[in-house]
């Protein structure tokens, strides 16, 4: 299977890039003197990225296992280079689980699933950088 996407240039340091889903994000970055940021900063959008597919992948398999939940998000941080070309060497993923009467052994399963089988990101990331997870429940 591919994926074709189209990047196209909004002008100073602005793209607007689709998605085989049809739709858009804009991406940007910080520039000196301008305070107006439009869209989203490229590398910050491979943690989202990351978070994107194992969150769900997780609430996916949770589903499946008929595991009901008040809240869930990750966290994820990145440490990039020093040097150019700067990419993340190092990741962390913290899953955060959050309900009454959690069962917390399904909820550790679904995240190994995602982590160690079903996401395709986690395991770009893991060809660049260490990966490091984490569950927490509240």
């Amino acid at each position: 299977m591919a994926h074709k996407i189209t990047t196209q240039w909004k002008g100073g340091m602005t793209f607007e890039s689709d998605n085989p889903s049809g739709k858009t994000v804009i991406m940007d970055t910080d520039v000196e003197g301008q305070n107006e940021r439009f869209g989203l900063s490229p590398k910050a959008m491979m943690l989202s990225s990351l978070a994107g597919c194992s969150g769900l992948d997780v609430i996916s398999i949770l589903d499946k296992m008929k595991v009901e939940l008040d809240d869930f998000k990750m966290d994820v941080s990145g440490e990039l280079t020093e040097e150019h070309p700067k990419y993340y060497h190092s990741v962390k993923v913290d899953y955060h689980f959050y309900g009454k009467d959690l069962n917390k052994s399904k909820c550790e399963k679904a995240v190994n699933l995602s982590v160690e089988k079903y996401c395709g990101v986690m395991e770009m990331f893991r060809q660049f950088a260490k990966v490091e997870t984490e569950i927490h429940f509240h």
